[in-house]
């Protein structure tokens, strides 16, 4: 990672401790405001939802400014944000705060990863935007799980405040490292638009949003999954989070490689497929823990791997509105992880146990191959 791109994986860092460390803290959190498991789950939808709404709104209001600019206004909104979520007061607040702290995120990510690719060298825009993305992996195989453990054997406002100050860092060496650059739009918004008018523009955006929600069907509950299927402690979660984190990391490098080198299209169908084989996996062998160790690894390497062969996807495909396009794409990512929360809760409240949601998520993954392997014959790749 070039000291370049390091101010971008470090605003990744922030986005992902706040986006997952969430999930590993339900319980505290639900026993914390009196509310259950699956309810406290909606904070997850909450989150995702602002994501969507303000990765297409902010980006179209700021594309005309500087990428510094925008990155730095970004990261003080989303700063700020998440410091309301270590002071609110109840539920409803809660989910407002939650709210609010997502809507820079996906234009946080939009906006670098453009910037990314442009700072790559000849033949490595996806591995540039896997290094924005490695502070998304590191989250999860550090920060989240230190979070983790600091919110329940403390308070889980912590991780909030945390979270908070990792924004600030991040906004610092925004301004000292990121190059100076011109405004990244080169055509009209409603240019920009002509591509989300397509079919193949929303064909991209569904795989995402059905395919990528399988996974979070099953990453959404880990916790109770582990605690009360596994059967390992709850003291334990922490420490197993890094294990997804650790998956994480190695799924990120190797989808960047493989996107640099093969068809991003058939990079995507295999790794979606995969995911499928490894939630039914989660499903039938989550109640030994070996086993359910090893397939918490290998989902936390799928949960990454396929965010650079679809971006690439996306950036081949959108050309001229790249930077909406890739904002669209990180809606599309929270519109997954709100579809995987949602979907995943359902066989939750109707009584069924903590291994089912894996079950829902196989399915979704499986849509998502199969809307990939379309898109493949449709348009060739």
């Amino acid at each position: 990672m070039t000291k370049q791109l390091f101010p971008l994986a470090l605003g990744g860092l922030g986005i992902g401790t706040t986006e997952f460390v969430i999930m590993g803290l339900l319980p505290d959190i639900a026993n914390d405001i009196n509310i259950t498991i699956p309810v406290a789950g909606h904070l997850i939808s909450s989150y995702a939802f602002g994501v969507v709404i303000g990765a297409p709104i902010l980006v179209a209001l700021s594309a005309k400014f500087p990428a510094k600019n925008i990155l730095i206004a970004f990261m003080l909104l989303f700063t700020i944000f998440n410091f309301l979520s270590t002071i609110a007061p109840d539920y409803y607040t809660l989910m407002l705060s939650r709210f609010l702290s997502g809507l820079p995120h996906g234009a946080f990510f939009g906006v670098g990863t453009v910037v990314a690719a442009k700072l790559a060298k000849e033949g490595k825009a996806a591995q540039a935007i896997a290094s924005m993305f490695t502070g998304l992996a590191i989250a999860n195989l550090a920060m989240v799980p230190l979070v983790t453990y600091i919110g329940h054997h403390f308070h889980w406002r912590y991780a909030f405040g945390i979270v908070s100050l990792i924004g600030i860092l991040t906004i610092l060496f925004l301004y000292k490292w990121l190059p100076k650059q011109k405004a990244l739009r080169t055509v009209t918004f409603k240019e920009e638009l002509e591509f989300f008018k397509t079919i193949k523009a929303w064909h991209i955006l569904m795989i995402v949003a059905i395919g990528f929600g399988g996974l979070f069907a099953w990453f959404s509950y880990i916790a109770p999954l582990l605690i009360y299927v596994s059967k390992f402690e709850v003291g334990s979660v922490s420490y197993l989070m890094i294990v997804a984190g650790a998956g994480m990391v190695v799924g990120n490098i190797l989808g960047g490689y493989l996107a640099d080198k093969k068809n991003p299209v058939i990079v995507s169908i295999f790794l979606l497929f995969s995911m499928v084989t490894a939630l039914i996996l989660v499903f039938f062998f989550s109640e030994f823990k070996v086993i359910s160790i090893i397939l918490t690894f290998i989902c936390g390497a799928l949960a990454m791997s396929i965010g650079s062969p679809i971006n690439m996807i996306m950036l081949s495909s959108a050309k001229h509105s790249a930077m909406l396009g890739a904002a669209f794409l990180q809606a599309a990512f929270n519109v997954a992880n709100s579809l995987g929360s949602f979907f995943g809760g359902i066989p939750l409240f109707l009584g069924f146990e903590y291994n089912y949601p894996s079950l829902i998520g196989a399915a979704m993954a499986l849509v998502g191959a199969i809307l990939c392997l379309v898109f493949l014959k449709k348009y060739k790749g």
